[in-house]
């Protein structure tokens, strides 16, 4: 790994030093933090993820055992932190940081240093990191609660890990296919912090949410006086993505028309504002999402085709939860220790019959989901470990598709066949009936089965 890519935590009790290594990191790194208590580490490593942390052997806190630096950094690992280790000490501690290498740290600076010496071992340090780390674990987003992480150690997800190093550095265009909650913007993200234009701005748009007035505008921007409510000029998501990533989300669910008008821009690389006839350039990298199945966005009544070959240089098809394995465990797990610290609760384990509870679910909310249950579940839990019945499945998702999915995904394909066939000859029950290999009372009798 790269110093332009590391995250890095700074815990020293000294401001001074804080500063300095502070002001000589910012510049070269993506992120530096730094705290003085070391009582707040788990906090810290529970709300981001490091990819390397530098750790002062000597604090002024109520552990007196001389050795504060071995103490906390075991608790860096007890907080299953996969974060480089570099230790902060004084001439007097050199024989103590000999044995927290014996303990698992990647190497020791004596102060004061010089600064270039101590990039070369920042340096060394994340590129031994980046050889020994287990590939399971994509970072993502590391500021927010919530997403932090793209986990996973199933086979599936190991293949998903591998398309994205492949293809991240490209400039090609992505279609990312899946459920709703498989984390399909995750992967997005993903894709983008891993390419030539990770420095530049990441954009994401709902475009299925966006109303017939506001899908130009909010595309393509405005001039001042367009329509009524344009107070003032404003440019649109294309050019506030120029020289980075695009995301358009929800991109199955954009009316025929609108298709038109987004892969005219996409051709030209050109955007032209509502209210002006001055096209503007704009270099983007697009992804887009959908959770329309392929074979549905193949229809071309549906779906431009022509768009979807300009969209879908490269697809990944994002697998629902329920085809996930073992990642289960691992998210369960994870959402457990984040939930944990959120509400101040030791890390709680889930019990060998809770485990068994989640992965006989078939958790159609997906990732999502698992999430809420387990905020819930840290929330009401009073004991050290998660007990079965404190795992409460969503209300909101269907039951239904929990006792018979596939029956049910046979049936929905059925009837939008039969509606589609019905459409397509105006209401014509007999030359329906006869495209579908059906005689009418047949028909009639689905017709009825679905309340047609």
């Amino acid at each position: 790994m790269s110093l332009k890519h590391a995250c890095i935590l700074i815990i020293d009790d000294d401001t001074d030093v804080l500063t300095a290594v502070r002001l000589l990191l910012k510049p070269v790194v993506k992120e530096v933090i730094t705290e003085k208590n070391p009582e707040n580490i788990r906090s810290i490593l529970a709300k981001n993820t490091f990819d390397l942390i530098l750790l002062d052997m000597n604090f002024n806190s109520s552990i007196n055992t001389g050795n504060e630096g071995l103490f906390w950094l075991k608790k860096v690992r007890e907080f299953k932190s996969d974060a480089a280790v570099i230790m902060i000490t004084a001439y007097g501690d050199i024989d103590l940081a000999v044995r927290s290498l014996k303990e698992g740290a990647a190497d020791f600076m004596v102060k004061p240093w010089h600064n270039e010496v101590l990039l070369n071992v920042i340096t060394e340090a994340l590129e031994k990191r980046s050889k020994t780390k287990s590939p399971t674990t994509f970072n993502l987003e590391r500021n927010s609660i919530i997403g932090k992480e793209l986990l996973g150690e199933s086979e599936i997800m190991h293949e998903i890990f591998y398309k994205i190093e492949k293809i991240a550095p490209t400039d090609a265009n992505i279609l990312i296919l899946g459920e709703n909650g498989t984390g399909k913007d995750l992967i997005a993200k993903a894709i983008h912090q891993q390419s030539l234009r990770s420095a530049k701005a990441y954009v994401k748009v709902d475009v299925g949410a966006l109303s017939e007035n506001l899908f130009e505008s909010e595309l393509f921007g405005h001039k001042k006086g367009a329509f009524t409510d344009a107070r003032e000029d404003r440019i649109g998501r294309f050019e506030a993505a120029h020289n980075g990533t695009l995301f358009l989300d929800e991109i199955g669910n954009i009316a025929l028309h609108q298709q038109s008008k987004l892969l005219t821009v996409l051709q030209n690389r050109q955007v032209t504002k509502l209210g002006s006839n001055q096209p503007v350039d704009v270099n983007i990298r697009l992804i887009c999402a959908t959770n329309v199945p392929l074979n549905e966005l193949a229809n071309e009544s549906r779906f431009r085709r022509d768009l979807m070959y300009r969209i879908n240089t490269v697809e990944i098809t994002v697998p629902p939860l329920r085809k996930r394995g073992k990642d289960i465990e691992v998210l369960a797990n994870y959402f457990s220790k984040l939930y944990s610290a959120k509400y101040l609760k030791p890390v709680l384990e889930l019990e060998p019959k809770a485990l068994l509870k989640l992965q006989q679910y078939y958790f159609p909310g997906n990732v999502r989901e698992l999430q809420y249950i387990m905020e819930r579940a840290v929330i009401m839990s009073d004991g050290p470990v998660l007990r079965a019945d404190e795992l409460i499945f969503s209300p909101i998702e269907s039951v239904h598709e929990t006792e018979q999915p596939d029956e049910l995904r046979l049936s929905s394909i059925e009837k939008n066949t039969i509606l589609r066939v019905i459409e397509l000859h105006n209401g014509n029950i007999t030359k329906a009936a006869k495209e579908l290999g059906l005689t009418r009372t047949a028909l009639y009798r689905r017709l009825s089965k679905y309340e047609i």
